[in-house]
């Protein structure tokens, strides 16, 4: 199995899922007590968000740089930035090592094309429902993106920030997102794409009447099949 690197802290929250999928996915491919190679950069995201927040992209993506290039130091053979948000300063991470970079939203794109579905839903922080750098590389799939209004867009991220992020989970905000969800349904999505890796920790497949694409949980499968067989 190739060393996976993993930038997280993004929250550590989600990052913590990406840790226990890794593993999960890797005993259930080769059994017994294995568990997966890999190796963790987690950031203060208290910094990151900081940079998000004033609109300093290239700082923020300066953070990461270096913790790829220590991850690649450390033996990573393949790196994984774990959050959607964060995938704005891909190309500046990549540039920086010599190892590949598996893109999230490529690992998303490929699962709902496979589930057979072209127009899909995007819920996640402000910057990735609003922002070019991920609607965009979903619509180089082939997918058409619809988002929220823009009142939902801003509850949406307000729970990513001030509840998902720092461990809370509220029946009413899970409430807020079934209705956000039925308005992107209404509105033609086949699919709704939970393109923040902490809305999966409040968000269930019951939750919505169209398949839900839970981008923690695709990439750490799509991870895991790089990692084993080079896929």
């Amino acid at each position: 199995m190739r060393t996976l690197g993993l930038i997280g802290g993004m929250s550590w929250e989600s990052t913590a899922e990406y840790y226990r999928l890794l593993n999960e996915l890797t005993r259930d491919r080769l059994g017994g007590l294995h568990s997966a190679r890999l190796v963790l950069h987690s950031v203060d995201f208290a910094e990151i968000e900081r940079l998000q927040t004033a609109g300093r992209w290239e700082e923020a993506g300066s953070v990461l740089a270096r913790a790829a290039r220590s991850l690649e130091a450390a033996g990573a053979d393949l790196l994984l930035i774990c959050t959607n948000t964060m995938h704005k300063v891909a190309d500046q991470v990549a540039a920086a090592v010599s190892v590949p970079l598996l893109h999230l939203a490529d690992a998303t794109a490929q699962a709902v094309r496979a589930a057979g579905v072209r127009r899909v839903g995007l819920l996640g922080t402000a910057f990735t429902m609003e922002q070019d750098f991920y609607r965009g590389r979903l619509a180089s799939h082939g997918l058409e993106v619809l988002v929220p209004e823009e009142d939902a867009r801003a509850l949406v991220h307000r729970v990513i920030y001030e509840e998902l992020c720092v461990g809370i989970v509220r029946e009413e905000s899970r409430a807020a997102y079934r209705r956000v969800i039925g308005d992107l349904v209404a509105a033609g999505a086949e699919g709704v794409i939970l393109g923040c890796t902490e809305i999966e920790l409040l968000v269930r497949p019951e939750d919505s009447p169209v398949p839900v694409f839970p981008t923690t949980r695709l990439h750490a499968k799509a991870a895991v099949a790089a990692a084993l067989d080079g896929e």
